[in-house]
């Protein structure tokens, strides 16, 4: 298969890259060449801009694209009804946040979906996110109609991730003593190895799948305190997890999701939050590795990193120490 991959250097990108590779396909690149310019010296690129300047795709025919590039629905439709005659198929990545509200668990695809009063707004915030990932959804699917797969992952997790989002647990029960994390234990946490959503959606391209589906794991249901325990259990950690409850942690304004990954909150509003009905991918074929190979995996990779690197999630050390001592664990 010739196949188009619109980015393809950071993160998701790259591992779509590496799974198209590792099958036998010929690969394209199309982005500005702002992040790793040095990844994939034998794979064709095609450098230009989204918003702008896509000359470089004119006159050019592959059998397929995927786009996990894609944010802003004026820069889909450019892209997409340039591609409409040069590829058979079109693979979307979109995200659950494209659902109009948390509330309810398992929702499928035919859930209601997330609207903004004015579509032309292309300022990318916590509120406009999910919308303009539905518009999106929705310009690829009017330039190819019934040639476009509309994928919806959750968080997305495993090496080179840049969020630290899921990556901060791993790492910090590793540096064991005792630590924070959010009570219940066995409050719900849904995540996908990145590994193994770029293999499906390469084959979905291969097979020219088209429809929405919702692609979270891991395959059996997970919870956070589960998760910790596996982190525990790969790194031989003596680390001692201190569980806080949701008063305690708003009153000292600890935020969720961001200062404590994949925590969101415990409120009726937030039940479905790990929990989509993803049957329908499972039905074509997404497979999910075990969370231990997952955990090991975000371990090596990140000693790799810099020393001095920036976390973009989770508590500093010395922020949860302080939280820590008036749970009467300093």
């Amino acid at each position: 298969m010739n196949l188009l991959i619109l980015g393809g250097t950071v993160f998701l990108g790259r591992h779509t890259v590496e799974a198209a590779l590792a099958r036998g396909h010929e690969v394209t690149l199309f982005n500005r060449r702002q992040h790793g310019p040095e990844l994939f010296p034998d794979v064709e690129k095609l450098r230009g801009d989204r918003n702008g300047d896509l000359s470089a795709l004119q006159g050019r025919r592959w059998d397929a694209v995927i786009d996990p590039s894609g944010y802003v629905p004026r820069l889909v439709t450019d892209s997409a009804r340039l591609l409409a005659d040069a590829v058979e198929h079109y693979t979307f990545v979109s995200s659950l946040s494209a659902y109009a509200s948390f509330a309810d668990a398992n929702q499928n695809e035919d859930t209601p979906l997330a609207t903004m009063d004015d579509p032309t707004i292309e300022e990318i915030t916590g509120d406009t996110y999910g919308p303009l990932k539905v518009l999106s959804e929705q310009a690829a699917q009017a330039a190819m109609p019934g040639r476009v797969a509309v994928i919806r992952p959750g968080l997305i997790v495993g090496p080179h991730d840049p969020t630290d989002r899921f990556t901060y647990w791993p790492v910090r029960v590793a540096k064991g003593g005792p630590m924070l994390a959010p009570a219940p234990a066995d409050y719900p946490v849904e995540f996908t190895d990145v590994r193994d959503l770029a293999a499906w959606m390469v084959r979905v391209s291969e097979q020219r799948i088209a429809g929405v589906f919702n692609a979270s794991g891991p395959g059996t249901p997970a919870t956070l305190g589960g998760l910790l325990e596996t982190c525990r259990a790969i790194s031989n950690s003596n680390a001692e997890i201190v569980w806080a409850d949701e008063t305690f942690l708003s009153e000292n304004e600890v935020q969720p999701w961001s200062q404590l990954p994949l925590w969101i909150g415990n409120g009726p509003e937030y039940d479905g939050f790990s929990r989509y009905d993803c049957s329908r991918a499972i039905a074509t074929g997404l497979t999910f590795r075990p969370v231990a190979e997952t955990v090991a995996a975000t371990l090596e990779w990140v000693q790799s990193r810099p020393s001095d690197h920036t976390w973009r999630a989770g508590l500093t050390l010395e922020r949860e120490a302080e939280l820590l001592e008036k749970l009467g664990h300093g």
